[in-house]
């Protein structure tokens, strides 16, 4: 069972880079070891997100098909 995003982004219907911006702006909300999850539809995010991760050393978690696009799971590492 995949553990439970405490935030959640809604970016469904913003294209990329949206998603990540606004993220990047909302991780801290989190508390370091948590998991934020962001919704996104645009394909390309599918791809970006764990970019992102990788890229601010964030750990990337899983992709939750949802009805429209996926929500991308995120634990935030610092």
């Amino acid at each position: 069972m995949a553990e439970e995003p405490l935030v959640t982004v809604e970016a469904v219907g913003r294209k990329c880079p949206i998603p990540i911006i606004m993220l990047a702006g909302r991780i801290r909300e989190v508390p370091i070891g948590s998991v934020i999850a962001v919704t996104a539809d645009d394909p390309a995010a599918r791809a970006d997100i764990p970019s992102w991760c990788r890229m601010k050393m964030q750990e990337f978690v899983a992709e939750v098909p949802l009805d429209q696009g996926s929500a991308f799971h995120i634990r935030r590492m610092y």
